[in-house]
């Protein structure tokens, strides 16, 4: 909950102050998948937060459970081997939804061909720095209205893309 401070546009010798509470562990956890339309022509973000909670291969479940019934088509989901992504509930998921899920691995240590690690450091970075929020659920509020804001912007998500090592579908190049 302390902010990630950056630089201010303070004048100098008067640096800003930044109110934070402490004394307690909150956190707000948030998983995002970047999808590309069934005809391969549009991008979009689709993500959930917890507030005081993390996404364990329960929650990755259901994640993917509500992205299914959210979004239309097949979904062919590539992850890395974290230990949230694999057990039972994600076994249970395959299994129910055999027809319309894939899952495919990156190879371990890769987080540079997963496209949405640039968005966690362009929300942390970027987004949510030098911000003090009083609890848990104001940083959430403040998360999912970034993430909402880009949710549908083509430009960003294609250069997700592009700060990644993961090819751009060839769809998308045009």
């Amino acid at each position: 909950m302390a902010p990630l401070v950056r630089r201010t546009w303070a004048p100098r010798g008067r640096a800003p102050e930044l109110v934070q509470s402490g004394g307690h562990r909150e956190k707000v956890s948030v998983a995002a998948a970047l999808w590309l339309s069934p005809r391969r022509d549009r991008l979009g973000l689709y993500s959930k937060a917890l507030v005081n909670g993390y996404f364990d291969n329960w929650h990755m479940a259901s994640f993917l459970e509500a992205m299914i019934h959210d979004l239309d088509g097949r979904f062919v989901v590539v992850w890395d081997g974290g230990p949230m992504h694999k057990g039972d509930p994600i076994r249970d998921l395959m299994g129910h939804f055999a027809d319309r899920l894939d899952l495919e691995r990156l190879p371990p240590y890769a987080p540079m061909l997963n496209p949405v690690e640039p968005l966690w450091s362009w929300l942390k970075w970027g987004r949510l720095n030098n911000l003090g929020p009083e609890d848990a659920h104001e940083l959430d509020v403040r998360a999912i209205a970034e993430l909402t804001k880009v949710s549908s912007d083509q430009a960003f998500l294609r250069n997700l893309f592009h700060a990644s090592d993961l090819p751009l579908p060839r769809a998308l190049l045009s």
